[in-house]
């Protein structure tokens, strides 16, 4: 596996100012979409920082730490379509933008970031005309296959030149879960500036500080995720780049928790909405532009760590036979960060680009989940955290046979049967 090439910003993504906190320092963890042939391969890898920092002049929170845009989407396996629950939520957020600002019939709509097209195809099928924009290649190629052209690119001020001047102005640009993943965030929403038509909407998603630090969400921390967002930050950040952010809500069910964003050119026709005066208000009440709630939430993430730690060492000493469930994004982070890899035996997951290979970092092998039943592991721990209600519920004859489930957040516990017993 060929060696990422990383750099380390010294200035605020958003402001640029060299005024950066560290405010969590964490374990290196290997890149999280890479799957190995071998075991040995898998535990040679390279891990890469993920430590967090905050700008102590706009309040922005994100990794400095960057790793190079093919190292971290070229080998990419996560499909939109396949998460439970996006394609449906995708085609409420894009009635609901139809409904609300009424592009033209027919008039271009841009995903950056659309990974399979699933966000556009509500579009295309309301009578617009539609195209992605995504640096995975495979995933493009596949998506372009299907019905919705994709170019295999990154987004930046040159590309949205390019597309206005080929195909006209869009009247909707669209960034759902990839708004994180830019480090470029300037030349990125310049380009989606100069995309716009006059009367157009740009239309984000990310995950939330907030929801972050509420609900202990450190799995949320890994190399793809550079910016952790809110509101604070992104609204004098859109106004030095000619847009406004014109409204904002939440979707608690989407990640556990996400930050769906309304932008304009500055000065445009609509009025800036209540609801953008009201996150202010709540996340300078909740001291979200100061340092203080990340140094809480560093203390927590030690006390997490120290506890799942303690465990995993009980469990090594025991022999106990433990299995991960979901051979998802988020399990370097838990896996590296709360001392599992020595623990964990094999990983749960029908992903069929990751069943028979082995986890990056730990060389860990990935087994189909019919191997549950069959192997019986008396722990299984929950990778896939977004998931673990519905993984807890479809597997009770696991519980029933007398295995146990371990969720690592929100909240740490211990799931049986009977009764679900908090880590204390």
């Amino acid at each position: 596996m060929q060696q990422a090439t990383v750099h380390h910003r010294t200035m605020c993504r958003l402001c640029e100012s060299p005024n950066v906190h560290l405010v969590l320092k964490l374990e290196p963890i290997p890149l999280s979409e890479n799957y190995c042939a071998d075991s040995e391969t898998g535990k040679s890898a390279d891990r890469y920082p993920v430590d967090l920092y905050m700008c102590a002049d706009c309040g922005h929170v994100h990794q400095l730490d960057v790793v190079d845009s093919k190292s971290l989407w070229e080998a990419y396996t996560y499909y939109s379509g396949d998460a439970k629950g996006m394609p449906e939520h995708f085609r409420e957020v894009a009635a609901k933008i139809i409904e609300t600002y009424q592009p033209a019939p027919g008039s271009l709509v841009v995903d950056i970031g659309s990974n399979d097209g699933s966000l556009l195809r509500p579009f295309q099928e309301s009578g617009y005309s539609v195209l992605g924009i995504d640096p995975a290649k495979e995933i493009a190629r596949q998506a372009t296959a299907n019905g919705i052209e994709t170019l295999p690119e990154l987004m930046s001020h040159s590309l949205g030149e390019r597309i206005r001047h080929e195909r006209g102005p869009a009247s909707v640009v669209c960034m759902f879960n990839a708004f994180a993943h830019a480090d470029n965030l300037g030349e990125v929403v310049d380009g989606i500036r100069t995309l716009l038509a006059d009367d157009g909407v740009f239309v984000f998603e990310s995950q939330y500080l907030c929801d972050i630090l509420d609900g202990m969400l450190i799995a949320t921390i890994f190399h793809e995720h550079m910016s952790h967002h809110s509101v604070v930050a992104l609204q004098p950040f859109f106004e030095r780049h000619g847009l406004e952010l014109i409204h904002v809500t939440r979707y608690p069910y989407i990640q556990h928790g996400s930050l769906v964003g309304f932008v304009q050119r500055k000065g445009g026709s609509r009025n800036v909405e209540l609801s953008i005066e009201k996150f202010l208000q709540k996340e300078k009440s909740l001291g979200l532009n100061t340092l203080a709630p990340l140094h809480e939430f560093a203390t927590k993430v030690g006390e997490l760590r120290k506890k799942i730690s303690s465990l995993a060492a009980e469990w090594r000493v025991h022999g106990t036979k433990v299995a991960g469930y979901g051979a998802a994004r988020s399990g370097p982070t838990l896996i590296s960060q709360l001392g599992l890899g020595d623990t964990i035996q094999y990983i749960l997951d029908d992903h069929p680009q990751k069943v028979g290979r082995y986890s990056s970092g730990d060389g860990i092998p990935i087994v189909p989940t019919s191997q549950l039943y069959q192997r019986m592991p008396e722990f299984t721990v929950i990778l896939a955290w977004v998931h673990a209600a519905k993984i807890i519920a479809a597997n009770q004859e696991y519980l029933e046979k007398g295995g146990k489930f371990v969720v690592l957040c929100p909240d740490a516990s211990i799931v049986g049967l009977e009764a679900s017993v908090l880590l204390e």
